[in-house]
């Protein structure tokens, strides 16, 4: 089968991904059911399963995992000595945030300046779509697929709850691959073809501060009553010193990446910064991002400006990310940040801080025949030459396959781009780059298994 032919069935097979894209999109499977019933969750895995079984995979099944949600699983073995690849993506998505800030509705695929918005269209069920489109594309073209395929689609990795992870160290052999694609990130720019070759770590700690029985009259007592608000913005502001380079201490901020760079103006561009305000953080950009830690203060328990009372306030509580680069290791990160957090509590404030999800830093080894596999069907695909970037975020599930399967390479790609705003409001994919990673997808396939004849 020529490159030509692939190229015109992923293009074909397009309208078809929209309209797929449209119904995942309308599930809001969030996997938090104080915010949306589990039954969208339950929906959106039968529907992944159906799509699965309708491309000739088998073993099609369910699995609960012990975080109380659904992975999809199915597999199908390959011609005889044919690698085995294992697809990776994942169902759940963010919750929509600002319902107003939508300019459409957050579950509601819609088309608008050549863009697709809505909750999940890059993050993650556009990584879906590239990876149904392609091995749809395989079929049309040759009838079956060169290699021997598993697929496993979590269903709780916006939660990082852990469950698939937990649930493949109870049965290591189900996940075991030649090679692992994992579709949940994407490329530096759109149209610049990229593998993710290293990951942050994340943890996640929650400070509540105590101050009083309760709230107080802010002219009666305010001036000596400690406020528990103000107590918690102070903690908080030491986190970073006066470049906005992390403060922690036991944490390194000299660090320096390597690889493809990041100019300050594409970022400011990609990250919508306004006119006027200044970048945080010292270093080159590519620097900050993805080779030394960051810490975000990611929500606030405090009162509402509209409603609010003039009091002293008695409690308040922060939930506080660090993500780490690798070369850093997740537990004495996190004990650092723990310890930070609780010596920078002034005025004998109760501060309780609780430990909730982590996962390590992930960095891949880029020479194996995974590699040269992808970086020619990028080559073909979008006619330029693959490059290998960061990646801010964390996929804790990287590192549990990693000590599961330490033969088997692992490979990061996706549909996200800068532009695409993942886990913001008016989230989008760009259906050119959705057409493009699709297409890249098949040929690496067909690649892939060459390599092994």
């Amino acid at each position: 089968m020529t490159q030509q032919s692939l190229a015109a069935a992923v293009r074909s097979l397009m309208p078809r991904a929209k309209a797929d894209l449209a119904e995942l999109v309308a599930f809001p499977s969030v996997a938090d059911p104080r915010q949306f019933p589990v039954e969208e969750c339950e929906k959106a895995a039968r529907w992944v399963a159906d799509a699965l079984a309708a491309e000739g995979l088998t073993g099609v099944r369910l699995i609960d995992t012990p975080d109380g949600t659904q992975s999809v699983y199915a597999e199908l073995p390959g011609p005889a000595g044919a690698p085995t690849v294992l697809l990776y993506s994942h169902y759940d998505v963010q919750p929509p945030l600002d319902d107003a800030g939508w300019h459409s509705p957050a579950f509601e695929l819609t088309e608008r300046d050549g863009r697709w918005y809505g909750r999940g269209a890059a993050d993650c069920k556009g990584n879906l779509l590239m990876h149904l489109t392609a091995l749809r594309a395989l079929r049309a073209t040759d009838g079956s697929y060169p290699v021997g395929l598993k697929v496993i689609v979590e269903g709780s990795e916006e939660q990082g709850t852990g469950g698939l992870e937990r649930y493949a160290e109870a049965h290591p052999g189900l996940l075991a691959a030649d090679a692992i694609v994992i579709g949940d990130t994407g490329n530096f720019a759109a149209g610049l073809p990229t593998v993710t070759a290293s990951l942050r770590g994340m943890t996640v700690v929650e400070l509540a501060i105590t101050t009083l029985g309760g709230n107080l009259h802010s002219g009666a007592f305010g001036g000596a009553a400690p406020d528990a608000l103000q107590i918690l913005v102070r903690v908080l502001a030491s986190l970073h010193d006066e470049h906005g380079d992390v403060a922690v201490q036991g944490l390194r901020t000299d660090q320096a990446w390597s690889g493809v760079e990041y100019t300050e103006e594409q970022f400011r561009a990609d990250a919508r910064v306004l006119d006027g305000v200044e970048l945080t953080g010292t270093g080159s950009v590519a620097d900050r991002l993805w080779a030394r830690p960051s810490v975000t203060v990611l929500g606030i328990d405090a009162p509402p400006v509209i409603g609010a009372t003039s009091s002293v306030q008695s409690a308040a509580k922060a939930l506080v990310s660090l993500r780490i680069p690798p070369g850093t290791a997740l537990k004495p990160a996190q004990d650092a940040l723990v310890a930070h957090l609780e010596a920078a509590v002034p005025f004998g404030a109760q501060a309780v801080v609780t430990r909730l999800s982590g996962g390590e830093p992930f960095s891949a080894d880029t020479t194996g025949p995974a590699y040269e596999a992808m970086g020619a069907a990028m080559l073909e695909a979008f006619g330029k030459e693959m490059v290998a970037s960061g990646e801010g975020g964390s996929i804790p599930l990287c590192n549990t396959l990693r000590t599961l399967y330490p033969q088997a390479e692992i490979v990061l790609i996706g549909v996200e781009e800068p532009t695409t705003q993942i886990h913001a409001v008016n989230e989008s994919v760009d259906p050119l780059e959705l057409e493009r990673m699709a297409l890249t997808e098949a040929l690496f396939l067909q690649k892939y298994a060459s390599l092994h004849n």
